[in-house]
């Protein structure tokens, strides 16, 4: 049986409901500039009614209504276009961190044409021209010196802008890092509030907000992939692996060692494996580190290395003045001591390695004469070993343009005397330490009898890096090698102190039949001012010249790719949250119509109570019973 005061409590659930509309609408205006809120809306419906089917009810025409109640707090999300931006906000990150890494690469490049290494080296270059002009003035032999060191002053100052952006780079992963895991925790606590909240039946949308926002910065960081199928279980995945599941959320861990130079490593806390990643802020973090600054850095120790190893190469047989020969222009710092070039590599105190940049021939070649000699040359590479075939009718031209277009981390130039140079390159694998020959063998006899490098042929023969001693299978003596310079010799070269104490042993000319230079010949100065043009460069570029123009050309193109995708990528996240903003984001007049909804719905409601209140009254007070 209905009762009389039901209206009151129809009226009372309805202010109850509109006023709970008032508190969410006064929620989304407090909220309208709240990075990651998203609007919500009140779902009211009927409160159920009297008289449900049943045998026993009252003979009463209709279902009676009982007023409304608030049935749920929706916020407005689509999941859907979540999904989109969670996916899409790796590919935002990696380029935006890359742009900015770019452009200062492009700034340390873009120095005025004066002091920039092509402008000192030109001037480098023209000094040797004076001073083969003028081999017994010592005006000249000043000049070198002075443009020797202010060029590799410049080769340094390079070297130390890469490096420091290595470092930078460095520094932001471990930052980026601590970021993930602080991440991953919070939103590992999420989950479990949010678990605890939906146990009691309550919607947490304020939370989900949260979470969505956390994870949104999460993906600009590294790629993830969300999973809500199990609405108590929400996961994200990552680099192949669960990084949030649930309450639990994983972690990442840095290492560093001596194959990394000291930089850290991105593994796994929980496994320690390495964790590798395709897109975000850390993987173009690492990229840059380890690929993009290191082969900058490499190119520009290969150009230092062969710039200093040619120079000195033709002044080591020229003659000063004063009668001196055998000095080098440039000084490097050794990467080893030993003079065989032994090195502890595992640190148990015995030597296990041999650590050699150049090995020279014995014999002198002669460029364009055919070797009648047939084989295999075995050479290291970036990955295990190269084969390079030779055949009679070759010339050792042909050898030699093979060798350093086989992909071989190992060049090969006849030097001045006609005597074949193979030389170490820069190393693909971070494990391997650059400028080190780690294998050379011959399946016939044209390294061993006719270039005179090694002493036997076939692998029995081969010079091999791993064991000490290597340079017994050599067939020259100690001074037909050279031991690997320290790591980076593009930030350690300096010019010889000898020649900077004493400008008259500077060679400008060579001598003849085991006789000094008279002190008008600039023969040896000629040949080293002639490098400037002459094809020295290994691999596919030809000059210093090439080397420069290959650089400028490389970086500008990266910072044009950077620049470019970036844009895009920005483009499409502002078409896809001004799409969720359309339908997630707070409209001020929107929510004020609806303010005033609710306030005429109580309004209404208040009436509706006064007015029954007035009917009691009269029930109850005036019928004078």
């Amino acid at each position: 049986m209905q009762s009389t005061f039901m209206p009151i409590e129809i009226g009372k659930r309805s202010l109850v409901a509109h006023q709970q509309g008032l508190a969410t609408v006064g929620h989304n205006l407090s909220n309208a500039s709240t990075e990651g809120y998203s609007r919500q809306r009140v779902e009211f419906t009927p409160f159920e009614p009297l008289y449900l089917p049943g045998l026993n009810r009252e003979e009463t025409p209709g279902q009676i209504g009982q007023g409304v109640v608030v049935e749920r707090i929706l916020r407005a999300r689509d999941e859907l276009l979540d999904k989109r931006i969670v996916a899409q906000g790796s590919g935002e990150g990696y380029w935006e961190t890359r742009d900015k890494y770019i452009l200062m690469m492009e700034r340390l490049y873009n120095e005025p044409a004066d002091v920039s290494i092509r402008g000192r080296m030109d001037a480098f270059w023209d000094a040797w021209q004076e001073l083969s002009l003028h081999p017994a003035d010592a005006a000249p032999r000043k000049a070198v010196l002075e443009r020797g060191k202010t060029l590799i002053d410049t080769i340094r100052e390079r070297y130390k802008g890469l490096k420091n952006l290595q470092n930078m780079a460095e520094e932001d992963i471990q930052g980026t890092v601590k970021r993930i895991n602080d991440l991953s925790r919070q939103i590992a606590k999420l989950n479990e509030e949010i678990q605890k909240i939906r146990a009691q039946g309550d919607n947490p949308n304020d939370l989900y907000d949260r979470r969505d926002l956390l994870v949104e910065k999460l993906s600009s960081l590294i790629n993830i992939t969300t999973d809500t199928r199990d609405p108590d279980e929400f996961i994200i995945h990552t680099a192949g692996f669960v990084l949030v599941q649930g309450r639990i959320g994983r972690q990442f861990d840095l290492v560093s060692g001596i194959d990394t130079e000291g930089y850290s490593r991105v593994i796994w806390k929980e496994t320690g494996e390495e964790a590798h990643f395709e897109s975000g802020s850390l993987a173009a973090l690492l990229e840059l580190r380890d690929k993009t600054v290191r082969d900058e850095i490499q190119s520009l120790d290969t150009m230092t290395m062969n710039f200093i190893d040619l120079v000195n190469d033709a002044h080591r047989a020229g003659y000063g003045i004063n009668g001196k020969t055998g000095l080098d222009f440039f000084t490097e710092h050794p990467f080893v001591t030993n003079v065989n070039g032994n090195y502890d590599r595992n640190g148990d105190g015995q030597y296990d390695s041999t650590y050699i940049f150049r090995i020279t021939g014995t014999n002198k070649l002669e460029e364009r004469a055919q070797i009648g000699l047939e084989g295999t040359i075995t050479l290291a590479a970036a990955e295990g070993t190269v084969d390079i075939p030779y055949y009679p009718t070759d010339t050792v031209a042909d050898v030699v343009q093979r060798i350093n277009n086989a992909g071989a981390e190992v060049v090969a130039r006849l030097d001045r005397e006609g005597r074949l140079t193979l030389k170490g390159t820069p190393a693909a694998n971070p494990a391997n330490p650059d400028f080190v020959i780690r294998y050379v063998a011959d399946s016939g006899r044209f390294l061993e009898g006719y270039a005179g490098i090694l002493q036997n042929r076939g692998p029995e023969g081969a010079f091999r890096w791993d064991q000490a001693n290597a340079v017994t299978a050599l067939r020259g003596e100690s001074g037909s090698y050279a031991v690997a310079p320290i790591a980076h010799p593009s930030g350690w070269i300096e010019v010889n102190q000898a020649l900077v104490k004493d400008p008259f042993s500077i060679a400008s000319g060579y001598g003849e039949n085991g006789k000094p230079a008279n002190p008008g010949n600039g023969e040896a100065a000629l040949e080293i001012a002639r490098l400037r043009n002459t094809v020295v460069m290994v691999g596919r570029l030809g000059t210093f010249d090439d080397y420069f123009a290959d650089a400028v050309a490389r970086v500008g193109l990266w910072g044009e790719q950077s620049d470019r995708a970036l844009e895009i990528q920005n483009r499409i996240m502002k078409q896809l949250k001004d799409m969720r903003d359309s339908i997630s984001g707070v409209n001020i007049d929107e929510e004020l119509s609806q303010m005033i909804k609710y306030q005429h719905g109580y309004a209404a409601a208040a009436r509706f109570i006064s007015t029954f209140n007035e009917m009691l009254d009269t029930i109850i007070n005036r019928l004078g019973v």
